[in-house]
């Protein structure tokens, strides 16, 4: 698998962060637990099998030329996972920007192996990731420990791609 990926910038990072922490002070699995070396706040753009030859440069170059990109964070979303699990994330309001900039990297991975349909203009759910995995009860008690989420504006600043195979996020562009 490989992604396309805008990490946050610092604030919007810390503020993520603190929503995990929160989760996990209060013993629901969120994202705070990753290990992962390069885990952090990010949003996917595309996942695929493989990309293209020469995709991930040509995605690279598209993004530097449209970062730092504003975004707004606004209300909880569950999405459903194996079985009568869900995932809870952080909306983010897909803006005119931020769609085009989706549109434009799946262009550029036209052609690429299995590419994720979740991820795909037309059925994205622009998210910031906060728990994998949760049974009803744990869904319950994370809505209880954040309440209402606050909009929150920031700003993704970066841009990365991540192989499943190797484990490695490499910046975009590279």
């Amino acid at each position: 698998m490989q992604t396309v990926e805008l990490t946050c910038a610092p604030a919007l990072d810390t503020a993520v962060r603190e929503a995990w922490e929160r989760l996990s002070e209060a013993g629901v699995p969120s994202l705070a637990r990753n290990t992962h070396p390069g885990h952090r706040p990010h949003l996917t753009l595309a996942s695929c099998g493989t990309a293209p030859p020469g995709a991930l440069a040509a995605v690279g170059e598209l993004v530097a030329g449209v970062l730092p990109l504003p975004v707004r964070l606004t209300g909880l979303l569950s999405f459903s996972a194996r079985s009568r699990r869900r995932v809870l994330s952080w909306s983010v309001v897909p803006t005119v920007d931020l769609l085009g900039l989706h549109r434009r990297v799946w262009e550029l991975l036209d052609g690429a192996d299995e590419p994720n349909p979740l991820y795909l203009p037309g059925r994205w759910a622009p998210h910031l990731g906060l728990t994998r995995r949760l049974e009803p009860a744990e869904l319950a008690l994370a809505h209880d420990v954040l309440g209402r989420m606050p909009d929150l504006t920031g700003v993704f600043d970066a841009a990365r791609s991540y192989d499943g195979t190797t484990g490695a996020t490499v910046p975009l562009p590279g």
